[in-house]
């Protein structure tokens, strides 16, 4: 029989979330997906599961879960301090759990989000190809919402990956397991100011041209807070507003993850996984991929900046960042008590 999880408390806003739904913006349906892509699959690595695997993303305090079987899990993203039976517990290596073990988590102490991965993955009903959860659409993960307290998660056949590990310590894995290689989460460290300023890279956007070059120089330069109303749709941003040269409205046009839009006031907004598919705002800049999962662990409260890079420097940290994820991905394929698909 397959492992499930059951809630005990649900945590602020936890949801399954996998790498999400491409190909249905023609239709209006966000592609969704983990915030923070690289940690999900990091943990489904450690988990040994396929990195698409759907899981849970845990958002400032996380959940309390009973495990119905061993089963091998994982622990990435954002501090919440996680528990096993009262006992802690380190991130970013997989974990052995016994049946009836009890994982809990705290408040985020640094990040927004944190990923738990279990072997065999969580097996919600997929909806348009995907497991995650679209809260607004109400399809995906568990009934489409965020989990409940007495919520039964059902889960992938994980016990080849739990007989493996037999009764080994809880955390028993080669050191080198502690963490995932630096360059993976070298920009999400602080930027070296005390006040721990998060910096974001951009390429400027289709309106770039029509902001006044004060607002131009205001956004690369000054400091931006992230608003407490940000959610998984964007990250609303206060600080000095934006004005444009030319006042007349914009056609609704595609917009995606990433995307910054500057609405009618001028305090930039910049839009996440679970944003509309059209909008009508001018875009002043795009957040590059690389640096997505880097604006998933923003909370409110964090300051931000911007610099600019240009396209082609993006698609190359793009392509540093998932040269990094093949050679980690083989890293535990070949350190691997047993064998299966990471790819």
């Amino acid at each position: 029989m397959a492992m499930s999880l059951t809630v005990i408390k649900p945590g602020f806003h936890t949801t399954v979330q996998d790498l999400g739904r491409p190909g249905w913006r023609h239709g209006g349906i966000p592609e969704g997906g983990a915030m923070d892509s690289i940690a999900l699959r990091i943990a489904n690595l450690l988990a040994r599961n396929a990195q698409g695997a759907a899981a849970l993303e845990l958002t400032l305090t996380g959940p309390q879960l009973r495990l119905e079987q061993d089963t091998l899990l994982a622990v990435t993203g954002a501090e919440m301090a996680p528990t096993l039976d009262d006992e802690p517990i380190p991130q970013w290596r997989p974990i052995w759990a016994a049946a009836g073990a009890v994982l809990a988590f705290g408040q985020a102490a640094s990040g927004c989000r944190a990923y738990v991965a279990v072997a065999g993955g969580i097996d919600a009903a997929p909806a348009l190809g995907s497991r995650s959860t679209d809260t607004r659409a109400g399809i995906g993960g568990i009934a489409g919402r965020p989990l409940r307290r007495g919520d039964a998660l059902p889960c992938g056949s994980g016990a080849g990956a739990a007989k493996a590990w037999g009764s080994r310590p809880k955390w028993a894995a080669p050191a080198w397991f502690a963490a995932p290689p630096r360059t993976l989460l070298a920009s999400r460290s602080s930027s070296g100011s005390t006040a721990g300023t998060t910096v974001l890279r951009v390429v400027p956007g289709a309106e770039y041209g029509q902001f006044r070059e004060a607002a131009r120089t205001a956004f690369m330069r000054e400091r931006y807070r992230v608003a407490p109303a940000s959610d998984r749709m964007g990250v609303r941003l206060d600080g000095p507003p934006l004005e444009t040269s030319d006042s007349a409205e914009l056609l609704s046009h595609g917009v995606i993850a990433g995307t910054i839009q500057v609405p009618h006031g001028g305090t930039p907004i910049i839009l996440a996984a679970d944003c509309q598919t059209t909008g009508g705002y001018p875009k002043i800049a795009h957040v590059i991929s690389a640096d997505l999962p880097v604006l998933a662990q923003c909370s409110p409260g964090d300051w931000l900046t911007f610099t600019e890079v240009t396209s082609g420097e993006a698609q190359r940290i793009l392509l540093d960042q998932e040269r990094e994820m093949r050679v980690l991905a083989a890293a535990i394929r070949l350190s691997s008590p047993f064998s299966m698909n990471l790819r």
